[in-house]
């Protein structure tokens, strides 16, 4: 395995083995339906052509899904042995968390392709602004990106599946609905703690707002969390 595809390799053959499970289309079909049920709702019972519930929805959505994608990436190597395999190989521990990131990443984005059918619903019935919609999916990869990489650090930290899931639906779904308890908080920590809050900046983006300090907590969110499951790998491959 060379150096400089060890992340490639890990990542292909991460995909392959979801994608040849029954895993991958049974989380996308639940992801489906329900999404497809917050769509439609709107579009039959309220007679409106748009994607606002959709997206309002997505980030507690996002919580539950990313973490089911994420929780057997880590914690199934520790528990059958093989991690420690992997390690030994010419592979770093950066190469390991980029292939598997790489792989929960754009097996979440895989998720969002069939939405698209709402998209071309809504133009076809309705003459919806192009912008929130863009910002939407924009607003959803880069939730993705920050989920998958909570997820890889969740299931860093144990050898079961389980308990990997529970931990990062429990820091997903504390950033999604953190904005939510705004209104409990003191004025003088309402600033401080909506920074914290990924709804917020996800809904900010997903008003065709592209503003430099949400794009700045997501790509932090990814880095803190990549960099953090580097460093337990790093741990584990000393052991």
């Amino acid at each position: 395995m060379k150096k400089q595809n060890a992340a490639l390799v890990i990542m292909k053959r991460e995909l392959s083995a979801y994608f040849s499970s029954p895993i991958a289309y049974i989380v996308t079909g639940l992801f489906l339906v329900f999404s497809g049920f917050l769509f439609f709702n709107t579009f039959f019972l309220a007679n409106r052509a748009e994607l606002r519930n959709f997206f309002s929805i997505l980030p507690i959505t996002l919580s539950f899904f990313i973490p089911a994608l994420t929780m057997r990436m880590l914690a199934e190597e520790k528990r059958s042995g093989s991690i420690e395999t992997l390690l030994t190989l010419p592979v770093t521990a950066f190469d390991v968390t980029l292939g598997k990131f790489l792989a929960a990443f754009i097996s979440g984005a895989a998720m969002l392709v069939p939405t698209l059918f709402y998209v071309i619903t809504c133009c076809i019935f309705g003459s919806p602004d192009a912008g929130p919609i863009i910002g939407g999916y924009l607003g959803a990869l880069f939730l993705i990106a920050s989920f998958s990489a909570i997820g890889l650090f969740a299931t860093s930290l144990t050898k079961n599946q389980i308990i990997a899931f529970f931990i990062a639906f429990t820091i997903c779904i504390l950033l999604s609905i953190l904005s939510g308890f705004l209104v409990f908080l003191p004025s003088w920590l309402v600033n401080f703690c909506s920074y914290f809050s990924a709804y917020s900046h996800f809904t900010s983006i997903a008003q065709g707002i592209i503003d430099t300090r949400d794009l700045i907590y997501f790509i932090s969110l990814t880095a803190i969390f990549f960099a953090l499951t580097v460093e337990i790998l790093k741990g584990d491959s000393r052991r």
